[in-house]
């Protein structure tokens, strides 16, 4: 009886054990979205355990065109997001998450419309990633945000990007 019971819980210590994320302390890289978004971003995540992580971007923007209309429109913006993950297999991951973000912009038409605002937003995350077996994490994902006080028509934009992380 004992062999039985200590080989059901060496299957289960398994089975578990299989199923366990490997994901790294730190990760850093860059986030690059679509033009619809802020196109680039400094990432950063960090594990608070084996299933779940926190995640900082630093997104900016400085575009003007000077053909057609003239304009020049600044923006930057700080999103924090509380993620899960879950494993697939063999180095797969896929994850959601949670969060939130504040942000700032400048936007100058030529000097007939021009002003400045800050907004808050909140955001979603889902997306799948690849773990290399060197350090090197792969992802793409989807992030919708809500809010924006202006900066997003209908309060609303949108995201996906791909993510290139050196993990430590």
């Amino acid at each position: 009886m004992k062999k039985i019971v200590m080989s059901a819980i060496m299957l289960i210590g398994l089975t578990f054990a299989a199923q366990a994320q490997d994901i790294s302390k730190n990760a850093i890289g860059l986030r690059f979205g679509d033009s619809g978004g802020f196109g680039g971003e400094i990432s950063y995540q960090r594990a608070l355990s084996t299933d779940n992580r926190l995640e900082l971007d630093l997104g900016w923007r400085n575009r003007s065109n000077f053909n057609n209309n003239s304009y020049d429109d600044k923006a930057i913006k700080l999103t924090g997001l509380y993620q899960w993950v879950w494993n697939i297999d063999g180095g797969f991951n896929w994850y959601a998450g949670v969060g939130g973000g504040l942000g700032s912009y400048s936007y100058d038409d030529n000097n007939k419309k021009s002003y400045n605002d800050t907004f808050a937003f909140a955001a979603g995350d889902i997306g799948i990633e690849y773990n290399f077996d060197f350090p090197l994490l792969v992802s793409l994902d989807f992030r919708p945000e809500f809010g924006g006080s202006g900066y997003y028509k209908n309060n609303y934009g949108s995201d996906i990007a791909l993510s290139l992380r050196y993990q430590f």
